[in-house]
């Protein structure tokens, strides 16, 4: 099974609040040659920036994959995986977890989730499965199916947590835009 082979093709995360993020992901028909190369991007781009899982629509593309690895993180059950036209199919429990996005830079929240999922999704080879996940890599899966339906975890916050987080992120996006005029004046 291809799970990652390196090609050094990093792309652009998107940040949030672009219109990529917001939408619903197109299913995939065909596992071609371009979305392959999709996927290997989408590997490279998501260790270069130090992430633990990756929608396609965060490298700009509309499309229902998800790349996950949550070997990085010590004491949980290493998963490595690409999955296509994922979803969750059953789940079960509930934990709160820290979450953070590649997409929403420089913010965390603490976010509620089912501890255990079910999904259903097709391999790099198009072959249907059935993967089964809890804790950690449950909330990473969710989290990452979320972008495929147009959803970021500040979209799962309420109340006073989402204006303070909100508050917080729109702080950052000041400063980025910041340095990059100055990126541009220099």
């Amino acid at each position: 099974m291809i799970i990652y082979l390196p090609t050094m093709a990093k792309r652009n995360v998107v940040i949030y609040p672009h219109e990529v993020l917001k939408k619903p992901t197109k299913k995939v028909e065909d596992i071609n040659d371009n979305i392959i190369q999709i996927i290997r991007d989408m590997w490279d781009t998501m260790y270069e920036d130090d992430g633990v899982g990756l929608a396609c629509n965060q490298i700009g593309e509309p499309l229902s994959i998800v790349v996950i690895d949550t070997s990085v993180k010590e004491g949980v059950e290493p998963v490595k995986l690409t999955l296509i036209n994922p979803e969750i199919i059953a789940s079960e429990g509930k934990q709160v977890y820290k979450e953070a996005c590649l997409s929403v830079p420089g913010v965390a929240a603490e976010v509620e989730r089912a501890y255990w999922v079910k999904v259903k999704a097709l391999t790099p080879q198009g072959q249907e499965e059935i993967f089964e996940f809890e804790g950690f890599p449950a909330v990473v899966v969710q989290h990452e199916l979320d972008h495929l339906q147009g959803k970021v975890f500040l979209d799962r916050l309420k109340g006073i947590k989402k204006r303070l987080t909100l508050e917080k992120y729109k702080k950052i996006l000041r400063q980025i835009e910041r340095m990059k005029k100055e990126k541009e004046t220099v």
